[in-house]
């Protein structure tokens, strides 16, 4: 396209702030540099540019009840949100995962009128809740771009327009890290055994997790006497981090941004992570790590009625086996903790890059390259 291109983009939690900021530096490549954003975004999409609209740690929430209190700010974000793109008028308007809240965006805006293409990026997970979803997408997305293989299926029926794109995870660098350097510039021994603490981006993640994470660390440390922590995480929970952590006895270090987290990896023996992304991060590093994971009693009931899948990470239920250890809920207890990560440090062998492109997780070129092609395609369509 010879005119500047002007895409509005809405990230509304880390994950996808990092999707999103790849995209961006994919966008300023093919275009060029005629291109213009505007949108919500976290730390790394603003690096890229972006004049983030809010603080996307308003929307960063996660579970049935949790969300309660939240909801005043998010519907007064929502407006924010609709009303910003009337006036901007931009070429395309692209929602990253968040489906929730993305959804509700295409909705109104829709509803408004409002007719320049609706694109949304990660398929909600319909193949593990929820398949409604997967029919009433079609009503206000245009376009749906897909993470993993096996998910256009699931739309296609209903008339969607979906695209594979591949998983942006494998283009991140996290098998790239350098762990000798890192261990040198924080002055982390040679000798010593550095833990990777992943307790999640969300505050209530950090509301449940950290006591667990931080009382398992405590007892594996009677285990493993030159234990070292390193906490990789972002800038909408890194303030609670620091203040919960402060006084903590255990060698540590809280450390930000994507470089950063994964030159730890590299450095890094075992993790302990909460579900997520990171997963497929750490399986690319060859970390051995297990994933944990718990939210509230009455949160927890009801996701158990409502999930249709054995596994909550995403490399379990592609292999559909427990390849990487998982503790969930009830079984997220000091106890079990220390013992699964006892026995990693005994046996590490795990899932690698190559289980990774064996589950389909891989694309020939890059997916954020890929993702920027098929935008600017379909905005010039819609231009004709």
């Amino acid at each position: 396209m010879s005119e500047t291109l002007k895409v509005y983009l809405i990230a509304g939690e880390p994950s996808g702030d990092l999707l999103g900021s790849r995209l961006m530096r994919a966008l300023k490549k093919q275009t060029q540099g005629r291109v213009q954003f505007f949108g919500v975004g976290g730390e790394t999409m603003i690096a890229e540019g972006l004049e983030s609209l809010f603080d996307i740690r308003d929307l960063a929430v996660m579970g049935f009840f949790e969300v309660v209190p939240s909801i005043p700010k998010i519907l007064k974000h929502l407006d924010e949100i609709v009303a910003d793109i009337q006036l901007k008028d931009p070429d395309i308007v692209m929602t990253i995962d968040s489906y929730s809240f993305s959804a509700r965006v295409h909705k109104k805006l829709k509803s408004a009128g409002y007719e320049k293409p609706h694109v949304h990026c990660v398929a909600p997970q319909v193949w593990a809740w929820k398949k409604g979803r997967a029919k009433k997408i079609g009503q206000f997305v245009d376009h749906l771009f897909c993470l993993l293989p096996n998910e256009a299926k699931y739309f296609e029926p209903y008339g969607m327009e979906t695209t594979f794109i591949g998983h942006p995870v494998v283009e991140g660098g996290a098998d790239r890290g350098k762990g000798d350097a890192f261990r040198q510039r924080y002055g982390i021994s040679r000798d010593a055994t550095v833990l990777c603490l992943l307790p999640g981006s969300r505050k209530n993640e950090i509301k449940y997790l950290l006591p667990v994470f931080r009382e398992s660390v405590e007892q594996l440390r009677k285990y493993v006497p030159n234990l070292f922590v390193v906490i990789p995480t972002v800038k909408t929970v890194s303030d609670r981090l620091l203040e919960q952590l402060k006084n903590w006895s255990v060698p540590h270090l809280i450390i930000t941004g994507e470089k950063e987290r994964y030159d730890a990896f590299g450095a890094a023996d075992l993790a302990l992570a909460a579900s997520g992304t990171v997963s497929v991060e750490l399986a690319m590093a060859g970390v051995p790590h297990l994933i944990a994971y718990k939210v509230s009693p009455l949160t927890g009931a009801i996701a158990r009625r409502l999930l249709k899948i054995r596994f909550v990470n995403l490399l379990n239920i592609l292999a559909d086996e427990e390849i990487i250890p998982e503790l969930l809920q009830e079984n997220c207890t000091v106890d079990k903790v220390v013992e699964t990560l006892r026995q990693l440090l005994a046996h590490p062998e795990q899932a690698t890059r190559d289980s990774l492109r064996k589950l389909g997780l891989g694309n020939p070129s890059s997916p954020s390259d890929k993702l920027a092609e098929e935008l600017q395609k379909i905005a010039k369509r819609r231009k004709k």
